[in-house]
């Protein structure tokens, strides 16, 4: 990242002498995921996806994600809504909504890429023979879910293939100090030194409940088509805009 030479040399985030987070890139370790991907209401995904991003079809994956290690964010746990989409034939991840537990990231996920984060309480966690992932918001329940753990292995390469070809796309935008948007754009964030530890599949289970905070459950539940469980190590580089919508 350039320096700009009027700014203090230590200051890469507000506030400018204790900033939230340190700069990148981010390298996570033991980042745990726990995956289901269903099929929604068509018209409901519509009316959430910005334009132009098209979609083929009505599938949202949600996510619990148990970082125990990450450089500058610390130990955190984060939930959420991914939508495949397409942006000029490419295909990409959008990421709708984002739920976590630590100001770091929040701060550092929003102000650099346009990660849509907001302060919840999300857990991941084994309880016998069962994966279980919950959130919370204000004390609410927002979605539970459940999967048989470690029922099936998956084909690692496979896996690590699919996850460096589905980048994910953000809609970053930032008000100026009157409130009118200053920087309204999609960003586009890949992975770099992906290792795949360990990849499962199984029986999977989601619950959505309605809170107005955390409008996850905006897009229904009509069937499950896959359940992942999966272990890396991972990169998180900066990112770059692919469509700027105040140009």
């Amino acid at each position: 990242m350039k320096k700009n030479p009027s700014l203090p040399e230590h200051s890469v985030a507000m506030p400018w002498d204790c900033p939230s987070y340190p700069p990148g890139p981010y390298r996570f370790v033991n980042r745990e995921f726990f995956n289901i991907t269903y099929r929604t209401d068509a018209q409901a995904l519509r009316r959430v996806l910005p334009e132009p991003l098209t979609f083929d079809e009505p599938l949202v994956k949600f996510e619990f994600i148990n970082m125990p290690d990450s450089t500058g964010f610390g130990q955190y746990v984060e939930s959420g809504q991914v939508i495949p989409c397409l942006l000029e034939g490419k295909a990409y991840g959008y990421q709708r909504a984002m739920y976590l537990d630590d100001h770091a990231p929040i701060a550092g996920g929003r102000e650099l890429w346009g990660f849509p984060k907001k302060l919840a309480t999300p857990r991941l966690s084994i309880m016998h023979d069962t994966l279980t992932g919950t959130l919370e918001y204000a004390g609410m329940p927002v979605a539970q879910a459940t999967m048989g753990f470690k029922h099936r292995a998956l084909d690692t390469n496979r896996v690590r293939q699919d996850m460096l070809d589905t980048p994910t796309l953000l809609y970053k935008l930032i008000p100026h100090v009157d409130g009118s948007p200053r920087i309204a754009e999609l960003v586009e964030v890949g992975l770099e030194d992906l290792v795949i530890k360990g990849a499962w599949e199984g029986p999977g289970r989601l619950q959505l409940y309605e809170h107005v905070f955390a409008p996850v459950a905006d897009l229904p539940v009509r069937d499950i088509v896959s359940v992942q469980h999966i272990l890396t190590d991972l990169t998180l580089p900066y990112g770059r805009v692919v469509h700027d919508y105040l140009a």
